[in-house]
């Protein structure tokens, strides 16, 4: 009997799965699986199970590994150097293409249209034509000379100092007046100044005459005598510009970036009123509209307005163009428009810019890789965001897809729940098959699968109110609404209707209010939540105690750190034009500290197995004490399963929004504003968010949530529903009350879901 063929010659009509064999990348426990190709499956699980660890960390990246080394070692070193997943084999692998959350480069110069090529293809057409004719399709482009504003350089804006912001005019300079950092009384910039004679140190700011106030903030460089010696003098807002103003903000320390943040206003540019163009490309139009008002229409106007053009000579051309803002419609982005920022645009967002790409692409039999595609949309728009995934299964891709939402479960042709747990208590498949066995089985997703959560039998009521009036941020049509203190109010409505614009930008900031949401955490590659949180304080205190040594010598920034990579545990080489390589540091083995520390130990642990626990193994391991109530408040988020070193830089959105709403509760707030907390989260894990939520409210805090998960919004006790649509068919206020109220008698599109949702 001849031997059965191996998995290295399979007959080629039978590549029928993925076959993965012996994962083990972060907490998978030698996962075997195999995925049908294809077909769309489903990966769930709560958060931290290994989803993540399956999909990207394994599948899709040993793809992309595999077809960077298909090409030469000259082009190869140019590309980042990506290390093999921990994984015995895997078979039957197609190109992978990942579509992640992850922001669109902050370069300020990306936009929608020119992420979209949307913009490209407009560039070319007015370029034939566009009356009068001004030259090719660069004249229209704001990223080369030819084309860009020459006084903002094609940025759209200029940037202004708030001179209120560097100076106390009701002060002298004796007395403090000027509040830019470095430049105290008595410091040597301050010297300088009040030495210079150009003022007379004890004369009041405000009553300064034109020539003062100019000699104060604009004098070019001129020398001075300050006591035996000649220094440099030059103006307050020359010498900001010049030290801070030209360097990378992310460059700066950060009490320095935080004042230009403050200080630095951006205006629209006077020459381009910020459409980064030049006067010549503003002036040639098609039927009386010019190419800035093109990106500035909400696509789905302009996508009307590009459908009035026709003409044989760009017909093609016109074809592709109508095809794509049609499909950017589609897919639920008609309220953008080509010139919005694309460092603007949230994660959801992002993703679903890049799905259009791949949308309109003639290739199949390619692995596309979804990361929770349908964060930041409304139950209305799940169905269409489905249906796109379903296309791209039909034209012969395999579509993998990490997801929580039920709805989009439900279309899977195959489902993978990874668990039962998080972190070490998850990294094991407890389910492989269709939805139907899924629902029959006994794992937590499938107990959750058909859960939902009630309306409250009782609201709680308020105690006065936040108001905010005739806001007209973005597509806010003059909006009034007030938002009550003391309880949750859920702030919804479909995507673009203005819920952001309303809450971040009428209610963030005020006095008492903070606000936690999924931005990156700035920090460096030194940054964990031990840090982050100042857990690692009381850690090292408790490490100095326990030895009678020094706590500085705990830290892996300090005296503690491994001289040989100075205590970050790996070796980052700079390889000059190639993409630099991070190895284990050799001498520390990746603990980050030197031997001598490790000798230290607090009740058997040392240091390092301290930050490699668990925040439930170290709630346990610090039974009282301010450590104690900080793991505490991290369980209260969540975040039981992150390992206290683990790198900020390996957090999701939803997973740093939790972090930073740890470390707010600490601070007692009276509000605090939360933008999607049930990103991330497994529908077992949105029960636990709900009595966190009431147990702020319960506290005294007022909790404002912007969600569009039906749980969240049935548990409110008031709801604020933007809409009716997005973009300029949103922006108003069209539902306030209770869930009770809108399900018995509102006509939204949240009130049919919400309605569908609790069975009413």
């Amino acid at each position: 009997m001849p031997a059965a063929p191996s998995s290295d010659h399979i007959p080629a009509d039978g590549h029928t799965a993925i076959q993965v064999r012996g994962a083990r990348e972060n907490n998978l426990q030698n996962v075997d699986i195999d995925l049908p190709k294809r077909r769309l499956t489903v990966f769930t699980g709560v958060s931290g199970s290994g989803k993540s660890s399956l999909v990207f960390g394994t599948i899709a990246a040993e793809s992309q590994r595999l077809i960077n080394e298909t090409y030469t070692a000259f082009l190869q070193s140019f590309m980042p150097s990506l290390g093999r997943p921990d994984v015995d084999a895997l078979h039957n692998l197609s190109a992978a293409i990942v579509v992640d959350q992850e922001r669109m480069g902050a370069n300020s110069r990306s936009t929608v249209g020119t992420a979209t090529d949307a913009y490209t293809m407009l560039r070319i057409i007015f370029s034939r034509l566009g009356t009068p004719h001004i030259g090719t399709s660069g004249a229209f482009s704001f990223n080369v000379p030819e084309g860009m504003c020459p006084k903002c350089e094609g940025l759209g804006q200029v940037t202004d100092i708030d001179v209120d912001r560097l100076v106390d005019r009701s002060k002298s300079l004796n007395e403090g007046a000027i509040s830019v950092p470095g430049h105290a009384v008595d410091s040597w910039p301050w010297s300088i100044m009040a030495a210079s004679g150009f003022f007379d140190p004890d004369k009041k700011l405000a009553d300064f005459t034109d020539q003062e106030w100019q000699d104060l903030l604009h004098k070019e460089q001129i020398k001075v005598k300050v006591g035996t010696s000649n220094q440099t003098y030059e103006g307050l807002i020359g010498r900001i510009r010049r030290s801070w103003l030209v360097k990378d903000r992310e460059a700066l320390q950060p009490h320095i970036r935080a004042f230009v943040d403050q200080a630095v206003v951006f205006t629209a540019c006077p020459e381009c009123g910020g459409s980064r163009l030049t006067r010549a490309a503003l002036s040639s139009k098609i039927d009386g509209v010019n190419i800035a008002d093109c990106s500035a229409m909400q696509i789905s106007a302009l996508a009307e307005f590009v459908r009035t053009i026709d003409d044989a000579g760009v017909g093609p051309l016109l074809t592709n163009l109508r095809h794509l803002l049609e499909s950017l419609v589609e897919i639920g982005l008609g309220y953008l428009s080509l010139d919005r920022p694309a460092s603007t645009l949230s994660g959801g967002e992002a993703q679903r810019v890049k799905m259009v790409r791949h949308l309109g692409s003639s290739l199949t039999d390619v692995t596309y890789v979804f990361d929770e595609p349908t964060i930041g949309l409304h139950p209305h728009d799940i169905q269409r965001m489905n249906d796109l995934l379903l296309l791209l299964r039909d034209k012969g891709n395999t579509v993998l897809v990490v997801e929580h939402k039920p709805e989009v479960i439900a279309i899977a042709d195959h489902v993978v729940d990874l668990g039962p747990g998080a972190g070490e208590a998850g990294g094991e498949i407890c389910y492989s098959g269709d939805v139907a066995g899924l629902r029959a089985s006994d794992t937590l997703t499938g107990r959750h699968l058909e859960h939902r959560a009630q309306l409250r039998s009782h609201v709680r009521g308020h105690r006065g109110q936040l108001s905010i009036k005739g806001a007209d941020l973005h597509n806010l049509k003059d909006v009034t609404v007030d938002v009550p203190l003391g309880v949750l109010t859920v702030v919804t409505g479909v995507a673009g209707s203005g819920k952001s614009s309303l809450i971040h930008g009428y209610l963030a900031g005020r006095e008492g209010v903070v606000t936690a949401d999924q931005s990156p955490i700035r920090g460096s590659r030194r940054s964990n939540p031990a840090t982050y949180t100042g857990l690692l304080g009381p850690i090292r205190t408790a490490f100095a105690k326990a030895n009678d040594v020094k706590a500085a010598l705990f830290s892996a920034n300090s005296e503690g750190a491994c001289p040989n990579c100075n205590g970050l545990g790996l070796l980052y080489t700079d390889l000059a034009m190639m993409a630099g390589v991070a190895s284990v540091c050799e001498a520390c083995e990746g603990k980050r500290f030197t031997p001598e520390v490790l000798t230290y130990l607090l009740r058997g642990k040392n240091i390092s197995e301290v930050l490699a626990m668990s925040v439930a193994e170290a709630y346990e391991f610090f039974p009282s004490g301010q450590a104690h109530t900080i793991l505490g408040r991290l369980n209260d988020v969540g975040l039981s399963y992150l390992r206290l070193g683990q790198p900020l830089n390996t957090l999701s959105g939803g997973e740093r929004q939790r972090l930073k709403l740890a470390i707010h509760m600490a601070e007692k707030s009276s509000t605090y504003i939360l933008d999607e907390p049930t990103t991330g989260l497994h529908m077992a894990d949105v029960d636990k968010l709900l009595a966190l939520l009431d147990r702020l409210v319960d506290e005294g805090a007022t909790v404002v949530v912007i969600e569009h998960h039906q749980a969240v919004m049935a548990h409110a006790d008031w709801l604020i529903d933007l809409g009716p649509g997005g973009g300029h068919d949103g922006g108003t206020v069209v539902f306030t009350g209770t869930p009770a109220e809108l399900v018995a008698t509102a006509d939204t599109l949240t009130a049919q879901h919400l309605r569908e949702y609790v069975g009413a």
